[in-house]
């Protein structure tokens, strides 16, 4: 079937990557090749003759964590020549394991936002995709449960940054959220905490927060239902966080808050995620209908 699609070899049972193919998805300090299987039709996450954006790779120090920290921007096509134009802006967040490239090198967010705009689905915005993981006692140097640490990094240092090195606007309403598993709990833990900041949010596959920590994140439905334009939640009916999210979905159900519940078929992985993201693109910034 048309996808993308990874391997890695065995040799004298040592898994080892492809030393001809440099497509590499790199995920907790493992790397495994990455290829892809072409269909007679263009995928939406193929490159395909439209005009393209561009990706920005960033550092910028993060003072509210004492490190430098690396982030990855894409920019619409005609960014660069609109130079009165404000744009809505998405912050995308990885899972655990990942980087700041990934949603780039693995997910394609780039080329299905570029395929979105050419065909007129989408509003040009501007795609963030920053670090997820933050510093946490040695020899672990990644953090899934840090949720406060980065919710701070990104309103206090990320954000600002953005601000001032780019034409985005600082309405909430032109600022979306979301991101996969262990950014989806980002996702829902900042933008749901920060309904001042954020008008539209999405959970992909997501680590959903802990019970003490979603009582007070749904505590308020109404101005949940007020603030948000969209609240997106998605899972593939064989991811071993399917139960959680469907609880949390019975859970916005019982409360009566406005939501999307995008139930699918795939487990926990990026063939999931990348078509996640070419449904859940359209619905921002005045695209597609939304629903409720």
């Amino acid at each position: 079937e048309p996808d993308i699609y990874e391997y890695s070899f065995v040799v004298d049972g040592l898994q080892v990557s492809d030393p001809a193919n440099s497509w590499l998805k790199f995920w907790g300090g493992a790397a495994k090749n990455l290829v892809e299987v072409p269909g007679e039709k263009p995928m939406f996450f193929e490159q395909q003759d439209v005009p393209h954006g561009t990706v920005h790779i960033h550092k910028y120090r993060s003072k509210s964590l004492g490190v430098t920290r690396g982030l990855y921007v894409y920019t619409p096509p005609g960014y660069e020549t609109s130079k009165n134009a404000k744009y809505p802006v998405l912050y995308l967040l990885h899972g655990m394991g990942d980087t700041e490239d990934t949603w780039t090198v693995v997910g394609r967010a780039n080329v299905i936002a570029d395929n979105l705009i050419a065909q007129g689905k989408a509003q040009p915005m501007v795609i963030v995709m920053p670090y997820g993981h933050t510093p946490s006692a040695p020899p672990d140097m990644r953090s899934i449960g840090r949720y406060e640490a980065f919710e701070e990094d990104l309103i206090e240092d990320a954000i600002p940054y953005i601000q001032k090195s780019y034409r985005v606007s600082a309405d909430r309403k032109d600022r979306a959220i979301a991101g996969l598993s262990m950014g989806g709990g980002q996702s829902l833990t900042v933008g749901l905490g920060n309904l001042d900041l954020f008008g539209w949010v999405g959970a992909y596959s997501s680590a959903i927060p802990r019970p003490e920590n979603l009582d007070g994140l749904l505590a308020e439905p109404k101005l949940i239902n007020e603030q948000l334009s969209l609240l997106w939640i998605g899972c593939g009916r064989s991811d071993f966080l399917f139960d959680a999210n469907q609880k949390f979905i019975e859970r916005l159900k019982a409360d009566n808050i406005k939501h999307v519940a995008h139930i699918s078929d795939g487990g926990h992985e990026w063939r999931v995620w990348r078509r996640y993201l070419n449904e859940f693109v359209p619905l921002l910034f005045g695209g597609e209908k939304t629903g409720g």
